[in-house]
């Protein structure tokens, strides 16, 4: 497996991508809003999106939404931390905020868990940082999103990596529990010092 010549692709011949839903202004919460909206603080490439914490709103424009679903990776494309969050489920109507863009695998060939890994890592993020503009608040344009270079080993391949960025991922998620309990345990015993 480790000899396996491995091409790369601009990513526009592997996902497609989509503009986020064009909300006029500020994202409304309504009381009875039948859509959640996914925004940058609700997405986060190691926790994924977090769901209890998502404005709910009623869609207004005219456009016809692309609903999330299961598969999609958004890509924080304006902000100072331009990664992408790998969606494993969506709770019902949803959709994201125009800061992202959709991504959505062509074919089967690119994983987009594998996908979603690739674009947090040192070579892309480097690739954003030299392509992003703005000074401020920097952006990525569609275009040059589009043409990063995309390494696409075998499927097999790609599984594997998922696989270990997930275990990485829940090792990390056990140790910082493990260090807040330990935290814990360290201010009752202090407390009872004192008592």
């Amino acid at each position: 497996m480790d000899d396996e010549a491995i091409e790369s692709v601009a990513l526009t011949k592997v996902a497609e991508a989509r503009p986020g839903y064009p909300f006029r202004g500020a994202v409304e919460e309504t009381t009875n809003g039948d859509v959640a909206v996914v925004q940058i603080r609700n997405a986060d490439p190691e926790r994924g999106v977090d769901w209890s914490a998502v404005v709910r709103t009623t869609l207004t424009g005219r456009k016809r939404p692309d609903w999330l679903r299961p598969g999609d990776v958004l890509f924080a494309a304006r902000g100072n931390r331009n990664v992408a969050t790998y969606i494993d489920h969506v709770p019902g109507l949803a959709v994201c905020a125009p800061q992202f863009f959709l991504l959505r695998a062509r074919s089967e060939s690119v994983l987009p868990a594998y996908l979603a890994w690739y674009l947090n890592q040192p070579p892309a993020q480097r690739y954003f940082e030299i392509s992003a503009e703005g000074s401020f608040i920097t952006s990525i344009r569609r275009a040059e999103l589009e043409k990063l270079p995309v390494p696409v080993p075998s499927v097999e391949r790609q599984r594997l990596i998922a696989r270990l960025a997930d275990a990485a991922r829940r090792e990390k998620e056990l140790t910082e529990k493990l260090i807040r309990n330990r935290e814990q345990q360290l201010r009752l015993v202090a407390f009872d010092l004192i008592e």
